[in-house]
């Protein structure tokens, strides 16, 4: 009988790890459709917006956005923000400030579908991080991650190996490396303090750092024509893009770790590349094509254990 009683107590709890699971894993999906969405508008006001502009506005709707819901709780731990600043600092510099400019002053240049399969290869700098902090990845691992590397540099050279980068695909490549650390930090981040609370920090300290940047582009570059073309892509990068998607990803990431939130960040270039073909008409030949299974192959075989 006491047998009996503890299978039947651990199935409940097994069983609420395969939801919390499946949550997680959702999370992370939520996250990812909403985040190839926004390369496309990215890419679609690239032409009318400047980026440190693009991004200034975005993070200002994004907190104004979760601020009806996180500003209570942000208020009640605002002790726990004072001590743990530093950490916040650096999460915000490289999740908020860096990495999203970087994405915008790549699309000015470079395509949302190569955008977005340079992008996928930020989980393979994630398993870098891992394997620096002492997580063995094996041969098998180490093949798909070669393997996904190798796409990504036929994706950028054009199908060849000439290392003959364009200036958005270096951006990009630098947009990957500040997301990859971002996740890695979140690693990090200070149980008791709240998710919500820690996203409204992170977008308002985001704001201020960007803002004397904001302040030379207004005055070199002058503002832009507010319109259907740039209100709508900038609600939707600060509402769904900021707002919504990386609630999701900082909780997904909580729930599943970063290394398999960034097997569900792989099926990013797929996304991409469809909604920057039913969007924006961009087209993705069969050299994109070959790449996108490289980088998929290879990133499928680098996050199995």
């Amino acid at each position: 009988m006491d047998r009996v009683r503890t299978v039947s107590q651990a199935q409940p709890a097994t069983a609420g790890k395969k939801g919390a699971a499946g949550l997680g894993v959702l999370l992370a999906l939520l996250a990812t459709v909403v985040w190839s969405g926004s390369f496309v508008a990215t890419r679609g006001m690239a032409d009318s917006v400047p980026p440190v502009q693009a991004v200034f506005w975005r993070w200002i709707i994004a907190t104004l956005a979760v601020a009806p819901f996180a500003a209570r709780q942000a208020w009640q731990q605002r002790a726990l923000i004072r001590k743990h600043s530093g950490f916040i600092a650096l999460a915000t510099l490289f999740g908020v400030a860096l990495y999203n400019t970087l994405v915008h002053q790549a699309g000015l240049t470079t395509s949302a579908s190569n955008m977005g399969m340079i992008m996928a290869a930020s989980p393979v700098i994630m398993a870098l991080y891992g394997r620096l902090g002492g997580e063995r990845l094996g041969a098998r691992r180490t093949f798909g991650l070669l393997l996904a590397a190798f796409g990504v540099l036929l994706l950028v050279g054009d199908g060849s190996l000439g290392f003959d980068f364009g200036a958005g695909d270096l951006w990009m490549f630098a947009a990957a490396l500040s997301f990859a650390t971002y996740s890695a930090l979140l690693k990090r981040k200070p149980a008791e303090l709240g998710g919500l609370a820690f996203l409204l920090t992170t977008f308002v300290l985001g704001a201020l750092m960007l803002a004397p940047a904001y302040a030379v582009s207004l005055s070199v570059q002058g503002g832009f024509e507010i319109g259907a073309g740039t209100v709508g892509p900038l609600l939707y990068v600060g509402v769904f893009s900021s707002a919504v998607a990386f609630f999701a990803w900082n909780k997904a990431v909580s729930i599943i770790g970063a290394a398999r939130a960034g097997i569900v960040y792989y099926l990013q270039p797929v996304c991409v590349a469809v909604l920057g073909f039913l969007l924006i008409g961009e087209q993705t030949g069969p050299a994109q094509l070959l790449c996108m299974a490289l980088i998929l192959g290879g990133v499928g075989l680098g996050a199995r254990r």
